[in-house]
């Protein structure tokens, strides 16, 4: 009787630890000193390997929107490794510059300035353009809601 006593506290404790809640992608942004606006609203799912950095995000569809002169576009998955104020090896996030599309390899939180780089090429904004996330479609000029995105 002992014995199924202790392998139902077993059991259950197991199961509370496991049933409880993982923070959402953006309080993970948060954690890692990263503001929650480097990624659109609409994040499905994701994965992350704590111990390693490994992750991916998950979308229901690509979504692209404006960003001052730049048009983003994230694809429906997205990878890259996390540290404490870095994306790295970020794949399946571009930006087009002129009439190309470059895609974005790393981003990184210096103070108060966030940097994103393309290849050897780089810019860096101010990281209060990223206390909010941006929306597919409109990005962070959304006056009547959302648009779909493409």
């Amino acid at each position: 009787m002992s014995i199924l006593i202790f392998s139902i506290l077993i059991l259950s404790t197991f199961l509370s630890v496991s049933g409880q809640k993982k923070p959402s992608v953006y309080e993970v942004l948060q954690n890692y000193t990263l503001p929650r606006g480097i990624l659109p609203e609409g994040v499905r799912d994701y994965q992350l390997n704590r111990k390693t950095g490994v992750f991916k995000v998950h979308f229901n569809s690509t979504c692209q929107f404006p960003i001052e002169s730049y048009k983003v576009k994230y694809k429906s998955t997205i990878s890259g490794i996390i540290s404490r104020g870095r994306v790295m090896r970020l794949m399946g996030v571009s930006v087009k510059v002129l009439f190309f599309w470059l895609n974005i390899s790393e981003v990184s939180r210096d103070g108060d300035d966030v940097e994103f780089s393309v290849g050897a090429a780089s810019e860096e904004f101010s990281a209060k353009y990223f206390v909010d996330s941006p929306q597919c479609g409109c990005g962070y000029n959304c006056y009547n809601g959302p648009v779909s995105s493409s």
